[in-house]
C-alpha cells in the first residue's frame, strides 16, 4: 500500500480529493438526523415515559418575569379569569385602553406572532409573594428559539423589572468554526516554530482538515443507521483535529530527518547532473519508505488504539454509547487513514521542497531533553517518586467524583437560561427546575393515595395531580443536591408498585447508576486491549504493564483537576456541580487512548535504539532525545486544540476540552519526562523481556519499529 501511494502519488491526491468532496456532498444532501433523548431500556424512569407515550409534550420553554416590588395586576391576576388569552382584548394593552400598556404582554404578544410559537400565558405561574411569574413557551425548533431571544434582547422592561428565557434552546452558543478556528491557529504556531519551515507546517494541518472533513461527513452519513446526541459532531472534530495534525507530525518529522540522513550518502552522484536528479528522486522515496516503516507504523497502531480504546464506551449500550463512539472512531479513522495514504503522496511530490522558505534553524548540540533523561537516570528513585506524588496529589479530587447531569445552573450567569433558573428557584423553591413526575399503570388506583403519601415523605415541598395518571412532586432541594437522589430513592422504594417515578431527575440518577455499574466493564476491556496491542508492537510483557499503569496516573490526574474544576469549583466560577454521567466513562477510553500514544511514539524509538547495542540506558536516553522535540510539539499541539474545546458553551464538551488537554499536558511532562525513563531506569534490563517460545507464533519477530 505505502509503495502504492509514493509511486501513484498523484493519482493517490486526485482520489483523496474525490472521496472529500464526494462524502461532504452526500452528508449535505442526506444528514443523519441527531436525537438528545436518551433511553435507558428497563429503567424505572422509561417505563414510565413508556406509559406517558402519546400524552401532550412538556412546553420547550418559559418567559420569566420578575419584579421585586410586585408584579402587574395583568400578570399577577388569576389566570382562570385571565385575559391574557388574547392580549389584544385586554384593557390594558388595547389601544384606547384606559390604563398605561403593560410592556411585558406587549412583549408576549410580539412572541406569539412568531409562526408556531405560543406562549401559554393561561397556564403561567405566579410565585407566593407575587414577584416572579413563569409563562410557558412552546416552540416550533431553534429557529423560532432564534427569533424569541432576539425579541427578549430587544425588549427594554420597566425599571427594576427582569424578563429571562428559560428552556435549553435559548442558551448562549459558541458559532460553529469559532472554536476549531482557534485550536488550527493554535496548531499552525506551534507547527511552524516545530519545523521552521513553512510548507513543512503547512502539510500537517492539510492532512488534518481533510481527514477531519472526511471523518465528519462520515460520521453525518452514519447517522441515519446509529443514533447520535447534537453535540457528538464536536467530538469528531475535537479528536480528530487534535490526533490527525499529531500524526502528520511524526511522520513529516522522521521524513525530514530520513531525507536529511540520505542527502549525505547522495553527494558521490553530484558530478552528473542526471545521476544526481535520478538519487534526487531516489533518496526521496526511500525517505518516505523510511518515515513510514518507522513512524508510519507507529501511527498505525496509535490510531488503532484510540479507536479500540473508544469502543469501550459500546457497553453503555448501543443506543446510549453507539452515537459517541461512532463520533470518536469516525474522526480517528479517517485522519489516520489520510497520514498513512494521502500523506506519503503529499510528501513524494513535495520532495526536497519541504524545507524552502525555511527559518534559519538554531545551532546544533548535545539536546537538552538528553542531558535531562541523564539527570533523571543518575537518580531514578528520587525522580520516579517525586512524579508519582505529584500525579497522586492531582487525582486525589478524583475521590469525590460525582456524576449527573447539567443544567442550567450550571452554565455562566451571563446566560439568560442560568438567570432564568435562578429566578425560578427564588421564587419557587430550588425543587421546581427537576420536579417528579408520578406515572400509574392504566388499571391502577392508587395515584390519589400516592400523593398523599408523596406529600407526607420528608424532603417534598408539594405534591399534586397534573391530570389523568400522572401527578407532580416537587422536592424541597435542586436536581442537582445529593438529598434529591436520596428523596427518590425512598420514593421509590415506599409508593404502591404500580406508581412509577420519573422526570428529568429521575431519569439522570437512572443513568448515573448504569454508567457507574458499567464503567468497571470497560475499564477492564480498554485495559485488556491496550495490552493485547502493545505486546507485539514491543515485543515485551513489562513495558505494556508499566504503560498501562503510568497511563491510567495521567488519566487519575486528568479526571481529579476535571473534578476540582467544574464540580468542587475551585476557580469560583459559580458553575460547580456534578459530572455528566457520560463523561468519566468516555474521558476514560479517550484519555487512555491517547496517552498510549505517547508511550508508542516514545518506546518505538527506545525499542528501535535498543536493538542496536543492547544498552538499556543509552537507548532509554537517545530515544527521548530524538523524540522529545515533536512528542512536545505534538503535545503542545493537542493541549491547544483541546483547551479551545475548554472554551465551549456546553458543559459536557467543556469539561472534555479541560479533562484532555490536562491529561495530555500531564502525559507529556510528569510522565514521559520523568516517570518513564526512571521506571524504566529502575527495571533496567527487564524492560525487555519476552517468552520466546510461547509466543513467538503471535508475535511474528521485526528487526524495526
Amino acid at each position: 500500500m505505502i509503495r502504492f501511494c509514493i509511486r501513484h502519488s498523484r493519482l493517490v491526491v486526485v482520489l483523496w480529493l474525490a472521496l472529500t468532496a464526494a462524502l461532504i456532498a452526500a452528508a449535505a444532501t442526506w444528514p443523519g438526523p441527531a436525537d438528545d433523548d436518551f433511553s435507558l431500556p428497563g429503567s424505572e424512569s422509561q417505563l414510565a415515559a413508556e406509559l406517558l407515550a402519546g400524552a401532550a409534550p412538556e412546553p420547550s420553554g418559559a418567559l420569566v418575569v420578575s419584579a421585586p416590588s410586585g408584579l402587574t395586576p395583568a400578570l399577577a391576576r388569576d389566570p382562570a379569569r385571565d385575559p391574557l388569552r388574547d392580549p389584544a382584548r385586554d384593557p390594558a394593552t388595547a389601544e384606547g385602553g384606559t390604563s398605561a400598556p403593560d410592556p411585558v404582554i406587549g412583549l408576549i404578544a410580539r412572541m406569539n406572532t412568531v409562526p408556531g410559537v405560543h406562549a401559554a400565558t393561561d397556564a403561567r405561574r405566579v410565585s407566593p409573594d407575587g414577584t416572579i411569574a413563569s409563562i410557558p413557551i412552546d416552540h416550533p425548533g431553534q429557529e423560532a428559539a432564534t427569533e424569541l431571544r432576539k425579541l427578549r434582547d430587544d425588549f427594554r422592561p420597566p425599571a427594576g423589572v427582569t424578563v429571562e428565557l428559560s428552556g435549553d434552546d435559548f442558551a448562549d452558543f459558541t458559532p460553529g468554526g469559532v472554536t476549531e478556528l482557534v485550536g488550527l491557529l493554535a496548531a499552525a504556531v506551534v507547527l511552524l516554530f516545530a519545523f521552521r519551515s513553512l510548507i513543512a507546517a503547512a502539510v500537517p494541518l492539510v492532512v488534518g482538515v481533510v481527514g477531519v472533513a472526511c471523518g465528519v461527513a462520515l460520521f453525518t452519513l452514519l447517522g441515519h443507521a446509529v443514533s447520535s446526541p447534537g453535540f457528538a459532531v464536536y467530538l469528531t472534530i475535537m479528536l480528530g483535529l487534535g490526533v490527525g495534525i499529531d500524526y502528520a507530525l511524526l511522520i513529516v518529522t522522521r521524513f525530514r530527518t530520513a531525507l536529511e540522513e540520505g542527502s549525505k550518502g547522495a553527494t558521490a552522484m553530484g558530478a552528473d547532473p542526471r545521476g544526481a536528479a535520478r538519487g534526487a528522486a531516489e533518496g526521496v522515496e526511500e525517505a518516505v519508505e523510511e518515515a513510514m516503516r518507522t513512524a508510519g507504523r507507529s501511527v498505525l497502531f496509535a490510531g488503532l488504539i484510540v479507536i479500540v480504546t473508544g469502543a469501550g464506551i459500546l457497553l453503555l449500550g448501543p443506543s446510549l454509547g453507539g452515537g459517541v463512539a461512532l463520533a470518536a472512531g469516525c474522526g480517528v479513522l479517517m485522519v489516520m487513514l489520510a497520514a498513512l495514504t494521502l500523506l506519503p503522496a503529499l510528501l513524494r511530490l513535495i520532495g526536497r521542497r519541504i524545507d524552502r522558505f525555511a527559518l534559519p534553524r538554531r545551532a546544533g548540540g548535545v539536546p537538552l531533553s538528553y542531558r535531562w533523561s541523564r539527570v533523571v537516570q543518575r537518580r531514578p528513585w528520587q525522580a520516579g517518586v517525586a512524579a508519582l506524588i505529584a500525579l497522586v496529589a492531582l487525582a486525589l479530587p478524583a475521590t469525590q467524583l460525582r456524576v449527573g447531569w447539567s443544567d442550567a445552573s450550571n452554565r455562566p450567569v451571563t446566560d439568560t437560561t442560568r438567570r432564568a433558573h435562578d429566578l425560578l428557584a427564588q421564587g419557587f423553591g430550588p425543587g421546581v427546575t427537576g420536579p417528579l413526575i408520578l406515572v400509574a399503570h392504566p388499571a391502577s388506583e392508587e395515584l390519589s393515595e400516592a400523593i398523599e403519601q408523596a406529600a407526607r415523605t420528608p424532603g417534598v415541598a408539594q405534591a399534586f395531580p397534573a391530570g389523568g395518571r400522572t401527578a407532580v412532586v416537587v422536592p424541597r432541594t435542586g436536581p442537582q443536591d445529593e438529598r434529591t437522589d436520596d428523596l427518590i430513592h425512598r420514593l421509590r422504594a415506599g409508593l404502591p408498585e404500580a406508581v412509577l417515578v420519573t422526570g428529568s431527575t429521575a431519569a439522570a440518577l437512572d443513568y448515573a447508576r448504569h454508567t457507574a455499574g458499567r464503567l468497571p466493564w470497560v475499564v477492564g476491556l480498554v485495559l485488556l486491549a491496550a495490552f493485547a496491542l502493545l505486546v507485539p508492537v514491543f515485543r515485551s510483557l513489562v513495558i505494556p504493564i508499566k504503560a498501562i499503569v503510568v497511563n491510567l496516573l495521567s488519566v487519575g490526574a486528568a479526571y481529579g483537576v476535571v473534578v476540582a474544576v467544574f464540580q468542587l469549583d475551585v476557580l469560583g466560577l459559580g458553575t460547580g456541580g456534578p459530572i455528566d454521567a457520560w463523561v468519566p466513562m468516555m474521558l476514560f477510553t479517550i484519555t487512555f487512548g491517547l496517552s498510549m500514544d505517547y508511550e508508542v511514539f516514545l518506546l518505538s524509538r527506545v525499542r528501535e535504539e535498543y536493538l542496536r547495542d543492547r544498552d538499556n540506558t543509552r537507548a532509554v536516553a537517545a530515544g527521548l532525545a530524538k523524540t522529545a522535540r515533536v512528542i512536545t510539539a505534538a503535545a503542545t499541539i493537542m493541549f491547544c486544540v483541546f483547551a479551545a474545546f475548554g472554551a465551549f458553551d456546553d458543559r459536557a464538551l467543556r469539561v472534555m476540552g479541560v479533562g484532555l488537554a490536562v491529561a495530555v499536558l500531564v502525559d507529556a511532562t510528569v510522565v514521559r519526562l520523568v516517570l518513564v525513563p526512571a521506571a524504566m531506569e529502575v527495571i533496567g534490563e527487564r524492560n525487555w523481556w519476552f517468552p520466546e517460545l510461547t509466543f513467538r507464533r503471535l508475535t511474528p519477530r521485526r528487526n524495526r519499529t
